[in-house]
C-alpha cells in the first residue's frame, strides 16, 4: 500500500482539507479520493490528489 495526499482549498487558496490515505496503486486511489471529496461534500471546491512520487492523480480547479 502506498500513502497518497489529498487536499482541497477555497477559491482564497485557504487549504480546506489535508488528509493522507493508503491505496494500492494510482487508479484505486484516484476512485478513493472522489469518494472522500464527495463525502465531505468538496467535489467543487479546487482540489488535488498526489502520489508518493510526487504525480498528479486527481485534479479540479
Amino acid at each position: 500500500m502506498k500513502t497518497y495526499k489529498l487536499t482541497a482549498f477555497e477559491a482564497n487558496g485557504e487549504k480546506i482539507l489535508d488528509e493522507a490515505f493508503q491505496a494500492g496503486n494510482d487508479d484505486e486511489a484516484k476512485g478513493m479520493g472522489e469518494k472522500l471529496l464527495s463525502e465531505k461534500g468538496l467535489s467543487e471546491k479546487t482540489h488535488r490528489c498526489t502520489s508518493p512520487a510526487g504525480k498528479l492523480i486527481l485534479f479540479h480547479r
